[in-house]
């Protein structure tokens, strides 16, 4: 039987630049600030790493074609790098890819980096259409926008469980102000302003009821890790964190053409979920996680993926929320770095991002105290592209 990657591959460094609209930095400036910060913390030689994987979804906007990119300014030593893209689970992919190497054999020390710049092209508001998941998906889903499509979930969402409009406003709402508290403490966020929940509540809607603060942004960004064997971790520091599960589902089609889907949840989070827990040997989520950080594209995103993840029962993430469950200072911390919410998407670094996070919080080095949780043990990211009905996700465990 397949044993996994659990415990086979440990990470030994990560950077990750400040993500905001970046007028002042190149594609090629964010990825050399990252993998500066990268190579510093893992303390090792750029002639140390044996093969890379790059991470890019827009790639024509960001850096062009191919994988020269990454080669060509980092002047890498002749390695082998390739460049990986899938949606908005990209920057995961290239870490996977690194993981996957090193956990074979056939290197000791990959690097994983990813990059996005999209702001210098104008990127942004409501984009969708035909061709966006494929041409002949957009037959069946013409014109539809993300906010539109996760407006709809919310909706669906409201009614399967019984919430009236006034309560379900007012649970997105503070899944939104949590994150803003949690993104205006981190230096390294794009939105660092906290906003209360009436002015989550009472902010222009883009398609009800999903109101402007319920909508992630757009940013410029790069992250990058830096993976070797866990039986050799420990030569570089003293406190590397090992992955314990990598994961990565796409929706079959069934949620689309049949009737069993109930519009309520993302199916593929579920299993992509389920996936992971065996693959790290966690039995119960709930317990167990100690910290996520999720792909909160808009406010009923993360609290869906609450359950898809089994954080929450079905139905019941409204109560946790309202509990403080999910806060900095809560049970389960969710976004301690203030998520999609705060730093913005872009997409290519997203997944390295999120890893970023969970790597200092469980070595104890978050950037102020007021920031670092107690005594995590393990850490889940999790990416999703696409739409509720259509999509892939992306789960990654890691621990020490």
């Amino acid at each position: 039987m397949a044993e996994g990657i659990k415990d086979k591959v440990a990470i030994i460094g990560m950077g990750c630049t400040k993500f905001g609209e970046l007028w002042d930095k190149s594609a090629e400036d964010l990825m050399v600030d990252a993998f500066k910060e990268c190579i510093e913390d893992a303390g090792i030689e750029k002639k140390d790493i044996n093969a890379a994987w790059f991470g890019v979804h827009f790639e024509e906007q960001s850096v062009g074609k191919g994988a020269t990119p990454l080669s060509l300014t980092l002047k890498l030593p002749f390695i082998p790098v390739t460049r990986v893209e899938n949606f908005c689970a990209t920057a995961t992919e290239a870490f996977r890819g690194a993981c996957y190497a090193v956990a074979s054999g056939a290197y000791d020390i990959a690097l994983a980096l990813g990059v996005e710049k999209l702001k210098d092209t104008g990127y942004g508001g409501l984009p969708g259409g035909p061709g966006l998941m494929g041409t002949k998906n957009a037959l069946i889903m013409p014109k539809i926008t993300a906010p539109g499509a996760f407006a709809m979930m919310a909706t669906r969402y409201f009614a399967v469980y019984g919430l009236s409009p006034e309560e379900g406003k007012r649970m997105l709402a503070k899944v939104s102000s949590k994150s803003h508290y949690n993104g205006a403490r981190n230096p390294k966020a794009h939105l660092r302003r906290e906003v209360t929940e009436e002015q989550v509540i009472n902010a222009p809607i883009i398609a009800w009821p999903l109101g402007l603060f319920d909508c992630c942004g757009v940013s410029d960004g790069s992250a990058a890790a830096i993976v070797t064997r866990a039986d050799m971790a420990k030569k570089f520091r003293p406190d590397p964190v090992y992955v314990k599960s990598l994961q990565i589902a796409l929706s079959s089609g069934e949620e689309l053409m049949y009737t069993k889907w109930d519009g309520a949840h993302v199916e593929t989070g579920y299993r992509a979920g389920l996936a992971a827990y065996n693959e790290a040997g966690v039995k119960n989520p709930r317990e167990e996680i100690s910290m996520a950080e999720v792909h909160d594209c808009f406010s009923i995103t993360e609290a869906v993926t609450m359950e898809d993840l089994q954080f929450s029962p079905r139905g019941k993430v409204k109560e946790d929320i309202q509990a403080g469950r999910f806060n900095l200072d809560g049970e389960q911390p969710i976004q301690p770095d203030g998520g999609l919410k705060c730093f913005g998407h872009p997409i290519g670094a997203s997944g390295l991002r999120m890893l970023y996070e969970m790597y200092k919080q469980l070595q104890g080095k978050a950037q102020l105290p007021e920031r670092q949780l107690k005594n995590p043990k393990l850490g889940l990211t999790h990416n999703m592209g696409g739409f509720p009905a259509m999509n892939i996700v992306s789960v990654a465990i890691v621990g020490l």
